[in-house]
């Protein structure tokens, strides 16, 4: 047998050897990390389907910029408005299949918003041009164009079995421990509600209402006009996109005027009958209906505005509906003018911020609880009520304007309307609904979901919740109204009668309810009613607290103090609050400070009404936390591989020299 002859490594090669490969090692291992780095920045590839991660549409809000338009402009405008609409929804859906078809978990995000971005470039130059032509030429509109995909990450549901029941999950133990949720945005049509999205009632601190001063005006007025049980739905808005079908993508519920739709002129709705009990009142009363996400096919279910975008399930009839007009802190108010058309709330919360949000949510016999940002998960025994508190300050001459908001205003806390504006009575809707509270923790199967219909990129989300009014009151029976508010009498066909308590103004049934959700495990945030990531966790972190740990009252701010980011600036006052005729400064709440933390109890002499719902970062899925810093985004690990091919190279590098040495 011949020998080997090859010459074995000294010690000296071995290492030289061993140098060089930690030298390429280490330097293929940066410049790989780099090159990945580079294609994560040109957001050409988003992460989906399995990864958890989901996305919706991010579109700036023309009509938010529009707030004066020339007459001979309105028109066109309110059209292509009403189209981008459209075009962003339909971006929405596309965005949807890519995600369900992608076959490596990956989505060329150019294919989907590149078409939307040049259509909405079109519609921006249609607008300046329909503006110019009537003698208004708008500025910086072009900006606006450019279309975004918002990154939500998904958080598993608690795993607190599935029968729903929360003892498993009293202290925080077990939550985000079970199978995470599907793809997607979870809800039966995949765009939403997810467990996240409520909150155990309980958690919420109540809050106690001031007493209005000497000079308040303290009557109430309350209308009477039926729950829809008729069922007048559609997916129209005769207020934000007149003459055009489908132009809310969501479907209303109405009460009142029976002739609402986007084609009924002002003669219409006059002409019109009434579900009001007093005929005298042809007002239009819309909302979104609230679905449960329990597998029904409803009538809408293959219709534009229902189950074609994402608004899917059972549409679910109120148990009580009151209409509550009461009046101002400081002294009296004055008529409202027919045909003033007033918007509540802002549909597109969720990707607009919370500036313009007003979406309150409690429980009967609980009602100085409440969410602005989560659905409630009510006792046994309590009902889901959401309340509307519209403007209630007048410019004293207009009865809309092009954004649908300035012409009408929020008094301060002490019912000081702004300059220019006079106080009218102030409508408090009050929407009951006979629904348990859903099983989180097997994603509604026992017991199911619930959430009102939205625009399909919003999700659902219960900061989007809105209302909108149209005032059709007779002017006599407006004196009436005015009259009895400033008179301080209780007056109109909802009024309870003499010897019983309140039921619209009032907050509504005050029994207590004598058990928690019993059949409720606690969300998988931790049940928070908090906003804006400051609910006791910094932002972007894992909820580990249960619903009655640590909860804090819903913070609130100025209309236009509250960013996405959960900034705060002093606030301005509010009306009153929801379902209360009296309003006035808040009691102590507790505040959350700048590191998202729950900081002390601090008095704030704002207004009684809920504040803006903020997105609250750190609970899924979520805005907010995908813009933050590397550490929120992921981004930070994504370095790791750079700095450990670093080290390895520099460890090469240092092994050659002091072998090179040793050698010498």
């Amino acid at each position: 047998m011949g020998h080997n002859r090859r010459r074995r490594p000294t010690g000296a090669r071995r290492a030289t050897f061993g140098a060089f490969a930690l030298i390429l090692g280490g330097g293929g291992l940066a410049a790989a990390n780099v090159i990945a780095s580079a294609t994560e920045t040109s957001n050409a590839a988003v992460p989906l389907g399995g990864s958890g991660i989901a996305a919706t549409v991010d579109c700036p809000d023309l009509g938010e910029r529009l707030t004066t338009l020339p007459d001979g402009a309105r028109a066109d405008v309110d059209t292509e408005l009403a189209r981008m609409d459209e075009q962003i929804a339909t971006a929405y859906r596309g965005l949807q299949e890519a995600a369900r078809t992608a076959d490596d978990g990956t989505l060329d995000e150019a294919a989907v918003l590149g078409p939307l971005n040049e259509e909405r470039a079109a519609g921006i130059e249609r607008i300046t041009a329909a503006m110019d032509a009537a003698g208004e030429r708008p500025e910086g509109l072009e900006a606006l164009a450019r279309c975004t995909l918002l990154r939500t990450e998904v958080t598993p549901a608690a795993s607190d079995g599935a029968d729903g029941g929360r003892d498993a999950g009293q202290d925080g133990a077990g939550q985000g421990e079970g199978a995470p949720q599907e793809p997607g945005n979870g809800g039966q049509a995949g765009n939403g509600p997810v467990a996240a999205d409520f909150a155990d009632i309980m958690s919420v601190e109540p809050t106690v209402q001031a007493a209005p001063g000497e000079k308040a005006s303290r009557g109430t007025f309350a209308g009477s006009c039926g729950v829809n049980a008729e069922g007048l739905y559609n997916s129209d808005n005769i207020i934000v996109a007149p003459g055009v079908g489908n132009g809310a993508h969501h479907f209303h519920d109405y009460i009142g005027n029976q002739a609402n739709n986007a084609f009924a002129g002002d003669d219409d709705l006059a002409a019109a009958a009434t579900s009001c009990a007093d005929q005298g009142d042809k007002s239009s009363y819309y909302w979104p209906v609230l679905r449960l996400q329990d597998g029904t096919t409803e009538q809408d279910a293959a219709s534009p505005g229902g189950g074609i975008e994402g608004n899917a399930g059972r549409i679910v009839t109120a148990k009580e509906v009151t209409l509550t007009f009461v009046g101002n802190e400081r002294g009296k108010v004055t008529e409202m003018p027919r045909l003033l058309r007033i918007i509540t709330g802002d549909a597109k919360a969720f990707v607009n911020g919370d500036t313009n949000a007003n979406a309150s949510w409690s429980c009967t016999g609980l009602e100085d609880r409440r969410l602005e940002d989560r659905y409630p998960l009510c006792p046994r025994g309590s009902d889901v009520v959401r309340t509307f508190t519209f403007q209630s300050c007048w410019d004293g001459r207009n009865t809309d304007s092009a954004n649908h908001r300035t012409h009408v205003a929020f008094p301060g806390a002490d019912g000081t309307c702004p300059d220019g504006f006079r106080p009218i009575p102030r409508l408090v809707q009050r929407i009951v609904y006979d629904v348990d509270a859903p099983s989180l923790a097997d994603g509604g199967k026992t017991t199911p979901l619930f959430a009102v219909d939205s625009f399909p990129e919003q999700l659902h989300k219960p900061v989007t919740d809105h209302g909108d009014f149209i005032n059709l009151f007779d002017e006599a029976l407006m004196r009436e109204v005015v009259d009895c508010i400033n008179s301080g009498r209780t007056c109109g066909a909802g009024a309870p009668p003499a010897g019983e308590p309140g039921r619209g103004g009032d907050g509504g049934p005050k029994e207590q309810p004598t058990e928690r959700p019993g059949t409720t495990p606690p969300p998988a945030d931790g049940g928070k009613g908090g906003k804006d990531g400051k609910d006791g966790k910094d932002q972007g972190g894992d909820a580990t607290a249960a619903p009655s740990d640590a909860a804090s009252a819903p913070a609130e701010q100025d209309r236009g103090g509250g960013n996405r980011d959960g900034e705060a600036t002093a606030p301005a006052g509010r009306d009153g609050a929801p379902g209360s005729p009296e309003a006035g400064p808040r009691a102590a709440t507790t505040a959350p400070d700048a590191s998202g933390d729950v900081g002390s109890a601090v008095a704030t002499p704002e207004a009684d009404r809920t504040a803006p719902g903020g997105v609250a970062a750190g609970t899924a899925p979520q805005a907010q936390g995908a813009r933050g810093g590397l550490a929120e985004t992921g981004a930070g690990l994504g370095l790791w591989p750079a700095a450990a091919g670093g080290l390895l190279f520099a460890a090469g590098c240092v092994l050659l020299i002091r072998t090179r040495r040793q050698a010498g």
